[in-house]
């Protein structure tokens, strides 16, 4: 079984500039999973990371593997419009190679623990068959919630107590 992006859309809530997933060209149910990421010059972090010398930050990396292995447990749910799953973990990662502008990151994730609620699973992402980066990752499904607004932080006015306090510091 594949998925193409808008499958993909269904699935993940993540949207560009977040989506690290292009497409799955293998899956097995609550089993496996290999995914595409074509890394382009036009990605934003490139921007930064680093001038001159561009490098896929290695924390995208195993974002785009955390992905990947979130498409496996929401494929799962029924109710999936309602639920996030969130990365819990990180064990074991370990960067091979730098992944640059022009690469196609092959992503495997293989289950190695499955609940209804709860998952571990060995990542790991290759460019031309050679490993790129690989990790052991646990995540959770968690349902949506609305995030709490921050609690607003009184200004002090110029002149006040408290600014005086700020102030004589």
């Amino acid at each position: 079984m594949t998925f193409d992006i808008q499958e993909i859309l269904g699935l993940l809530p993540h949207r560009y500039p977040f989506l690290l997933i292009d497409r799955v060209v293998e899956f097995e149910r609550a089993k496996r999973l290999v995914a595409i990421k074509n890394v382009t010059i036009n990605e934003p972090f490139f921007q930064g990371h680093f001038p001159g010398y561009p490098i896929m930050p290695g924390v995208l990396i195993i974002e785009a593997m955390a992905q990947a292995g979130a498409i496996i447990m929401m494929h799962e749910i029924a109710d999936r419009e309602k639920k996030l799953a969130v990365f819990t973990g990180i064990e074991r990662a370990k960067f091979r190679r730098p992944v640059t502008p022009g690469d196609q990151l092959r992503i495997e994730v293989d289950v190695l623990a499955f609940k209804s609620r709860l998952g571990r699973m060995e990542a790991k992402a290759f460019v031309e068959g050679k490993l790129a980066c690989q990790a052991t990752l646990t995540c959770q499904i968690v349902s949506k919630a609305q995030p709490a607004a921050p609690e607003p932080q009184p200004v002090a006015a110029e002149g006040s107590e408290a600014a005086e306090t700020v102030n004589a510091e």
